[in-house]
């Protein structure tokens, strides 16, 4: 695999903003839109704390709710793109949604397409669209599967992202009922969000073609499974996180240079997420630039589930834009409860290296991985 795939535009919209640079500028700002549930109540009759897109009906529900989303992302993403008149370029097309719930019932196999047709330009011809129905890793795997797509050359561009909807009255009352809605007497589980997030990938080829500058490049993208995940018999001690992260930070050889710089991730308050990610960063801290520097934007819109990933990606893509990226390479991983565990590393152009840390310039071994 040779060709260079980047990131060439975004389009995302969560509890905390309708477009990707508001969202990447709330998040960075710490502004959050969590809050009560307009009348859902819980077990012990309190409003569910929840982070909701406001400008979105409550009563809407299901599969209408998320096809409003990720319209609206998608239409985002696309938008930047004009083939001439006399051109049409292919597009395929990777799109994230959760584990099965009861709202999805209505979700067919060719939703996204029919969404896609709704909104994408003239000149576009979409030739594969696949749904990866996996949860809080999906988005990151469809990054993963949309670089490998444009890498053998099967489609000149290639649409990856993920949308998600915790606040359906049966999916918040089930939350409940297992424990795993956060409230004052609950800290250990998540709040509940929604949201888009997409990601328009190109290779250089055609990113110059079409007049466009690439925001990110896709150095590495890994999945692993975790056998014993959330919910499952025996000791979850991170080996699949573990291997997630070296696997993508493998292709930057051994210190002391280069290292993988922020942390993106999906650790959203529940216990366990936090317990598998400290296991994980003490058997991959070597290639790392800080293994504490990481970002949690769930604080901010929620708990989105399967638009985790390419919302992560517009958070490092905005660093890089903004000029407050630590390091030109920013890592994105996320965790999904059947046991799949994703990592991606992107490289921002133009952007300062990182001072290497003193134990990391002192030391000409690669970095062990037990």
């Amino acid at each position: 695999m040779s060709q260079d795939i980047g990131i060439i535009t975004l389009g995302a919209r969560t509890a905390v903003g309708l477009k990707a640079h508001h969202v990447a500028a709330a998040v960075r700002a710490g502004i959050s839109r969590r809050g009560d549930h307009p009348f859902m109540v819980d077990q012990r009759g309190q409003p569910m704390m929840v982070a909701r897109d406001s400008l979105l009906p409550a009563e809407l529900r299901g599969v209408k709710r998320v096809e409003t989303l990720a319209k609206s992302a998608m239409e985002e993403a696309l938008a930047p793109v004009r083939p001439s008149p006399r051109e049409r370029l292919s597009l395929a097309a990777m799109v994230a949604v959760s584990e099965a719930r009861a709202y999805l019932s209505g979700l067919e196999a060719e939703s996204p397409a029919r969404w896609l047709r709704d909104v994408a330009p003239s000149g576009l011809h979409l030739t594969q669209v696949e749904v990866l129905p996996q949860g809080h890793a999906a988005g990151l795997m469809a990054l993963e599967r949309g670089w490998k797509c444009l890498q053998s050359g099967r489609a000149d561009l290639c649409l990856v992202g993920g949308v998600d909807s915790y606040l359906d009255a049966e999916t918040l009352e089930s939350l409940d009922v297992r424990g795993l809605l956060k409230s004052p007497v609950n800290r250990s589980g998540f709040t509940p969000g929604e949201g888009a997030g997409f990601c328009l990938l190109a290779s250089s080829r055609v990113t110059r073609h079409l007049g466009l500058t690439p925001l990110a490049r896709i150095a590495s993208a890994v999945t692993r499974r975790e056998e014993h995940h959330f919910g499952t018999q025996g000791i979850n001690v991170g080996r699949g996180l573990s291997d997630a992260i070296a696997g993508a930070t493998s292709v930057l050889g051994s210190p002391p240079t280069p290292l993988a710089d922020t942390m993106y991730c999906d650790l959203n308050g529940e216990p366990h997420r936090t317990e598998e990610f400290t296991y994980a960063s003490l058997r991959c801290q070597l290639a790392f630039a800080d293994h504490s520097d990481y970002v949690t934007p769930s604080d901010c819109w929620g708990d989105v589930g399967a638009a985790t990933g390419p919302l992560l990606a517009c958070l490092a893509v905005a660093s890089g834009q903004r000029n407050y990226a630590r390091g030109p390479r920013p890592l994105l991983w996320a965790s999904s409860r059947g046991g799949e565990r994703s990592a991606v590393l992107l490289h921002l152009d133009h952007v300062a290296e990182r001072q290497v840390p003193a134990w990391a310039r002192s030391r000409s071994t690669p970095p062990r991985h037990p």
